[in-house]
């Protein structure tokens, strides 16, 4: 038909289905989605409504991504342990040093079956005589979290925690107003003489 604009849905989004997972997955929004696919925020809202498969893409990512948050919360909630390790930097034996420089030039050679002396030279000297060393091993503890317990309980348990409670008074409120059977002239004269 005349003027009708074609689809990016096959051409942008269809292709790159997975990646779209992955990027809800690692929680990016669905404009910055729309964005990185050159594809007008309004167009894929449209998309997703029509096309099942970009609905279920970011509906995967987007569990996921909730489910890493809970956990997380869960964690920071309940206090958790982890490990701290501390490296330092050692210079290796002339043994250990000429093992590497030979692995990496083997390595060289298997993705370049043509390299010269010259660049198997340059592979050689490019090995550090330093590595990494663990020299310590800590297991720390990290306290719960007060604020994540109550976010996590005022979102689980609304009905016992949240902070608004809802009252049904069913009686009547009766008012102890001495002034109420005074007149209007009446109560000017009181506040007149004091």
């Amino acid at each position: 038909m005349a003027g009708e604009r074609k689809s990016k849905y096959h051409s942008h989004v269809e292709p790159k289905l997975l990646l779209i997972e992955a990027w809800a997955r690692d929680g990016a929004i669905e404009e910055d989605i729309s964005k990185k696919l050159g594809v007008a925020y309004s167009t894929f809202k449209i998309y997703k409504d029509k096309y099942s498969a970009l609905s279920a893409a970011l509906k995967r990512g987007k569990e996921v991504a909730d489910v890493e948050v809970e956990n997380s919360l869960f964690k920071r909630a309940i206090g958790y342990e982890y490990t701290e390790k501390k490296y330092v930097q050692v210079e290796m034996s002339e043994e250990e040093y000429d093992l590497h420089q030979q692995i990496a030039v083997n390595r060289y050679k298997l993705d370049h079956p043509e390299a010269t002396m010259i660049e198997l030279r340059a592979i050689e000297l490019g090995v550090t005589r330093y590595k990494m060393m663990l020299v310590e091993e800590k297991t720390k503890e990290v306290s719960p979290d007060t604020t994540a317990q109550i976010f996590w309980l005022k979102n689980r348990r609304p009905d016992k925690w949240r902070d608004k409670q809802e009252v049904n008074h069913s009686g009547s409120v009766d008012v102890n107003n001495p002034y109420s059977g005074l007149t209007t002239d009446e109560l000017r004269k009181l506040i007149r003489d004091g």
